[in-house]
C-alpha cells in the first residue's frame, strides 16, 4: 500500500482521455451538507418557475458591503463601477453590456439577475462557479438594485434626521 499508483491533485494524466487526474463528480451526486431544496434562494425562481421578485434573503450594510465587493472584484470590469456598461473590458474592445439604469432594467425583478449571474446570458458566461456561494451572488444583487436606487434618488428618500446632516454640512451657496 506504500507505493500504489496516486496522482497529485489536480495533476496531469495519460490515462484519462481529457488529460486531468481529477474526475468531476457523477451526474446527480449532492456532496454532504450540499443538498439545496429552496429553489427561491438556491436558483432565484418560485416553486412554479417564476423568478423571484423579492431577495430571499435579508438586506443589510453588511451584505450590501459583500455585494459591493464581490461586485468590483466580478462585476466591474465589463459593468463598470457605476453599472453604466462601461468596463476596462469594454473599453478595450469588448461588447458593452447594458446599463443597470435602462428602464428595461431597473424594472426587472432581482430573480432576473440572480439567474443571470448564476447561468450567463450572450456574452456572458455563467458565474455560478466563480461565485458559489448563493448568499453572495443574492448580495450582488442587492448591490445592483443600490445602484440603481442610487442613480435615480432625489432628496426626499433620504431619511429627515439624515437629510439634516447633509444640509448642515454642505456648505451654501454664495
Amino acid at each position: 500500500m506504500y507505493n500504489q499508483p496516486r496522482y497529485k491533485p489536480l495533476s496531469a494524466s495519460e490515462f484519462f482521455e481529457d488529460g486531468t487526474s481529477a474526475r468531476p463528480l457523477p451526474e446527480h451526486v449532492i456532496p454532504r451538507g450540499q443538498l439545496r431544496e429552496d429553489d427561491l434562494l438556491n436558483q432565484g425562481k418560485t416553486a412554479d418557475g417564476k423568478l423571484a421578485t423579492a431577495i430571499p434573503i435579508p438586506v443589510t450594510r453588511e451584505l450590501l458591503a459583500r455585494g459591493q465587493d464581490r461586485f468590483n472584484i466580478f462585476c466591474s470590469v465589463c459593468h463598470g463601477y457605476t453599472g453604466q456598461g462601461n468596463g476596462m473590458i469594454v473599453m478595450r474592445g469588448f461588447p458593452p453590456p447594458n446599463s443597470y439604469h435602462s428602464d428595461r432594467l431597473r424594472n426587472a425583478p432581482p430573480g432576473y439577475f440572480f439567474d443571470i449571474i448564476t447561468n450567463g446570458y450572450g456574452v456572458m458566461y455563467p458565474y455560478s462557479y466563480r461565485i458559489p456561494d448563493v448568499n453572495d451572488r443574492w448580495a450582488v444583487v442587492a448591490y445592483i438594485r443600490a445602484l440603481q436606487l442610487s442613480r435615480h434618488a432625489t432628496p426626499d428618500d433620504v431619511p429627515a434626521d439624515e437629510r439634516a446632516k447633509l444640509e448642515a454640512a454642505s456648505p451654501s451657496p454664495p
